[in-house]
């Protein structure tokens, strides 16, 4: 079938069939792979809480934590044909010079995941775990659970891998023609307010140190996503800029 030929709503439903077998099954893979991973990345996780040794109260917890991670390990490993058949089901028609973004995005797309999981390793968890062991210190001895506190762990990690792919997630909508450069710049102030409130509600501790810690680098990441939509349809900018 020639790419020019429009598809009729079974194709499309088959195509997303195909995509959505190939992201599972290297996610498969990737998960498979990651178990001799799991008891490294949990002392990483757990370094903050210094020489404190967390408690399993249930007999599954362990084994359960240990499946938890193991998926997002899985989840950061694949996340490059994750994002390659998203790309090739959305844009199945790229012309040939519009093809030499795969290249940039899909690694860049993995890259910004595992940033956003480092920043959330590196900078805001030891923050937030100073605050939550401090707080009511008097009256609460905090003893947390291995199920609670690697929950809590993740949940920041996998949202701040996600929302650390929105300069990417702002191209392709340029690329789709939903938003344009224009219209982004010109939202800056909604983008502050929106990011002030994602970070009121991805921050679990709802201090307003950590909740200005994540703030800062959304609005940063927002700005980089201007920038790129850019080059979404740069052909297109030329005349505009011969005729001003």
């Amino acid at each position: 079938m020639h790419l020019d030929q429009e598809m009729s709503l079974m194709e499309h439903l088959l195509e997303l069939r195909s995509r959505l077998i190939k992201a599972v099954l290297a996610l498969f893979i990737t998960t498979s792979i990651s178990w001799v991973l799991v008891e490294p990345v949990l002392l990483i996780i757990n370094r903050p809480l210094g020489d404190v040794l967390l408690q399993a109260i249930t007999p599954t917890e362990t084994i359960l934590v240990y499946m938890r991670v193991m998926l997002i390990l899985g989840v950061t490993l694949a996340m490059p044909v994750i994002v390659y058949q998203g790309i090739r089901f959305l844009l199945p028609a790229l012309l040939p010079h519009e093809k030499k973004y795969l290249n940039i995005l899909i690694p860049g797309a993995t890259i910004c995941f595992a940033t956003g999981v480092a920043f959330a390793l590196w900078v805001m968890i030891p923050g937030m775990v100073m605050f939550m062991q401090s707080f009511l210190v008097r009256i609460v001895e905090n003893r947390w659970t291995l199920q609670n506190y690697v929950n809590f762990v993740t949940f920041v990690m996998f949202w701040m891998g996600i929302l650390f792919q929105m300069p990417l997630v702002i191209f392709f909508l340029a690329k789709l023609n939903i938003v344009t450069h224009k219209q982004l710049a010109g939202s800056r102030r909604w983008a502050i307010l929106v990011s002030s409130i994602v970070a009121a509600i991805v921050t679990p501790s709802h201090d307003p140190i950590n909740m200005f810690i994540l703030m800062i680098p959304l609005i940063i990441l927002y700005e980089i996503g201007v920038f790129l939509s850019r080059f979404a349809h740069p052909s297109e900018e030329e005349p505009e800029a011969l005729t001003a």
